[in-house]
């Protein structure tokens, strides 16, 4: 159990490095303070889904490093 942990950990690390650098910049500058870039741009169902996609492995990960730092599975 320990050892496949600790891989899902490293693969869900490197998914989400590559799942980062496939969202696009946005360089919205002051707009982006009072989100008035926002009014103009919508965002597409493709990038929604990578946003969703992006929060799972980003939860994934986090549990598998509270569950090996607590030290929960010996």
């Amino acid at each position: 159990m320990l050892k496949f942990l600790w891989i899902l950990m490293v693969l869900s690390a490197l998914l989400l490095i590559v799942l980062i650098l496939m969202h696009s910049p946005k360089g919205d500058g002051i707009a982006g303070i009072g989100s008035a870039a926002q009014m103009f741009s919508s965002q597409k169902s493709a990038e929604k889904g990578l946003n969703k996609l992006t929060g799972i492995v980003a939860l994934v990960f986090v549990v598998c490093v509270f569950i090996l730092g607590f030290g929960i599975v010996h």
